[in-house]
């Protein structure tokens, strides 16, 4: 999924992938470190899941955009993400379509 993410984002000339992260510590150890402007989180990341890693990275790095990632219905969880710190979700089934658009959106 991650290699895939970063196929659609490299579409985008002026957007740089600055970090990866493969579990909810890394990925919080590296948005300490990058401060990106935004943060893409899969929902099922190993150890934290994305929704806690959203809550941790919320209080650092209040300015940075948060994208959930989830295969779950998005819309359901859209509540749940924001409680939790994020700014948006978007299906990973439809990731190929969405995912632009959503991160356009929050942006």
């Amino acid at each position: 999924v991650r290699r895939g993410v970063i196929d659609i984002l490299a579409s985008r000339k002026n957007w740089e992938v600055c970090a990866e992260a493969q579990d909810g510590e890394e990925a919080i150890q590296k948005a300490q470190e990058s401060r990106p402007d935004l943060i893409l989180l899969d929902i099922s990341m190993p150890g934290m899941n994305g929704l806690e890693v959203a809550r941790a990275v919320r209080q650092e790095l209040a300015d940075a955009k948060i994208l959930i990632m989830s295969q779950h219905d998005a819309a359901s969880l859209l509540p749940t993400a924001i409680q939790a710190g994020a700014d948006g979700c978007v299906d990973k089934s439809r990731l190929a379509t969405d995912l632009l658009s959503s991160i356009e959106g929050i942006a």
